[in-house]
């Protein structure tokens, strides 16, 4: 995959958007803090698992401490499985800049690393059923965080899917309320050409045999049961409409449950669990005083 041109603006966009969430906390208005600690003195905080799972969201931490002044010290990488007491970073300064940070560092990284983790999960329960079989997000994602959410994705064993409305094409059901779905496919395959894809989603076999045959490459199997799936992919093989075609289902599915659709002869499964749904991975963040003391910058 060649390297998006748009990465540094989008760095740098979403590197503002963290620095928006301290805003939205009012860090440099900690009241309490400034209340009861001393102005110039200087913290260590620590942040560590409190149960198992797969971390996420290390890299953009590390890029918030840096642009707040921190030179934080990472212990793992994204992607590194942790258990209780696992240490995942450090960083010291300011304790009323410190502390300032505490809820914004463990937002991202408790809901992402959440995010990687229950990826990870569905992972492998679709590997234990059928190996090789993907597990991909959806655009499901919270205002803001796609970017970091598709990354923990990635960062837990699955595909991010499509980034945005503007990385493919996708003919979903509130298009075909609009547009017939044979005349859909036949004028989304001449705006992408021979050698671009066409993913129409169906809830019906003979939506999937007609979306075929009008050009699609790609099916989204929306909100069908594991004998249903199966049962289609059966019906297109027989209909020698198999061969070349990617299927994927969609609809409710979670990590305890995606095994059974790996079983159906599909090749994916996108589940918005992953990023809507996923439990926070438990995080602690502690804070030591430091002996040297100094004068702090109030935050910006």
């Amino acid at each position: 995959m060649r390297p998006d041109p748009r990465g540094p603006t989008v760095r740098r966009a979403l590197l503002r958007r963290l620095q928006g969430y301290l805003q939205e906390d009012h860090a440099s208005r900690d009241l309490t803090t400034r209340s009861v600690v001393p102005r110039g003195m200087r913290a260590r905080a620590v942040v560590s698992a409190q149960a198992c799972g797969v971390v996420s969201g290390l890299g953009a931490v590390r890029a918030l401490l840096e642009a707040e002044g921190f030179r934080p010290r990472l212990l793992l990488r994204d992607g590194s499985p942790v258990r209780p007491g696992s240490v995942l970073l450090t960083f010291q300064g300011s304790a009323w800049k410190v502390l300032a940070m505490e809820r914004t560092v463990l937002n991202l990284l408790t809901h992402l690393s959440g995010v990687a983790t229950a990826t990870a999960k569905a992972v492998g329960a679709a590997q234990r059923a059928r190996p090789g079989f993907v597990v991909a997000a959806t655009r499901k994602t919270l205002p803001g965080l796609r970017d970091l959410e598709k990354a923990a994705v990635i960062h837990g064993g699955g595909h991010p899917h499509r980034r945005d409305l503007s990385s493919s094409i996708l003919i979903k059901n509130n298009h075909l309320a609009l547009v017939p779905l044979e005349l859909a496919v036949r004028r989304a395959r001449r705006r992408v050409g021979p050698r671009g894809t066409v993913m129409a989603e169906v809830r019906s076999y003979a939506q999937a045999a007609s979306a075929i045959r009008s050009g699609a490459d790609q099916l989204l199997f929306d909100n069908v049961t594991p004998r249903a799936a199966r049962r289609w992919v059966e019906g297109l093989r027989q209909e020698h409409l198999r061969t070349g075609i990617l299927l994927e289902v969609s609809g409710g599915i979670r990590p305890g449950t995606v095994g059974s659709y790996a079983r159906t002869g599909v090749d994916r499964a996108s589940l918005g669990y992953l990023t809507h749904s996923a439990p926070a991975l438990p995080l602690h963040l502690t804070v030591t005083p430091l002996g040297r003391r100094v004068v702090a910058r109030p935050h910006p």
